[in-house]
């Protein structure tokens, strides 16, 4: 067991150097303005997989101003494939197509505005994807997994970000705050669902990593 877990993970995050300038921007005005990105260890292993499977089509739930989608994007247009994301905000939607347009990406990828739960009917059923990343509203995951996985080819991988919504979801139900109790309760049940019934694994770095296999 590693006992210093936070300068363990202070070590992997170093590791991971961002070089490009938009995208160091990106990080740096993303913590200013307490927009939540993806951690450098988390970012650096789903990158690990997505890469490893050649991953070509790629379906992000949760844009948020295009931090993670820019590093997926890459890797589906390397493997000629494309980026679906989902935002529901409109501002961080709008954030996200100026940097995707700062990297000279934007017409290769699809960027959309709305609500997950019904953006997702919406998407090509013939279209299917090897990579699904989840990040958006915790208490929907369930819902969200549900909806995407019969559009995810076979051998294909579910990484679901934040699972464990800020440790919470290790503690008992009278050590979570009120106002959470409702999402961690789901999100319990959620892994609880995995576990039982897919091919899954849950990795307590970051905030929690769900990844799932089909």
């Amino acid at each position: 067991m590693i006992e210093n877990f936070i300068k363990s993970s202070e070590y992997t995050q170093k590791l991971f150097d961002v070089d490009d300038e938009v995208m160091k921007s990106m990080e740096i005005e993303s913590l200013n303005d307490n927009v939540p990105i993806i951690s450098r260890e988390v970012l650096n292993f789903m990158i690990f997989n997505a890469k490893g499977i050649r991953a070509k089509n790629i379906l992000e739930i949760g844009t948020a101003t295009g931090y993670s989608g820019l590093f997926l994007a890459q890797i589906a247009n390397e493997n000629g494939g494309q980026l679906t994301t989902i935002e529901i905000d409109e501002k961080r939607h709008k954030k996200a197509i100026e940097n995707f347009k700062k990297v000279g990406i934007f017409e290769k990828n699809h960027l959309i505005l709305g609500d997950a739960l019904e953006e997702i009917p919406k998407l090509n059923k013939d279209n299917k994807f090897d990579f699904i990343f989840i990040d958006a509203a915790k208490g929907q995951y369930i819902k969200f997994f549900t909806m995407c996985w019969n559009l995810l080819n076979e051998n294909g991988i579910v990484f679901i970000d934040n699972i464990m919504f800020r440790g919470l979801v290790s503690e008992s139900e009278t050590e979570v705050p009120k106002r959470y109790r409702t999402i961690v309760q789901r999100l319990k049940e959620f892994i609880q669902k995995l576990n039982n019934e897919f091919d899954f694994v849950l990795l307590p770095f970051g905030d929690g990593v769900g990844l799932v296999r089909k």
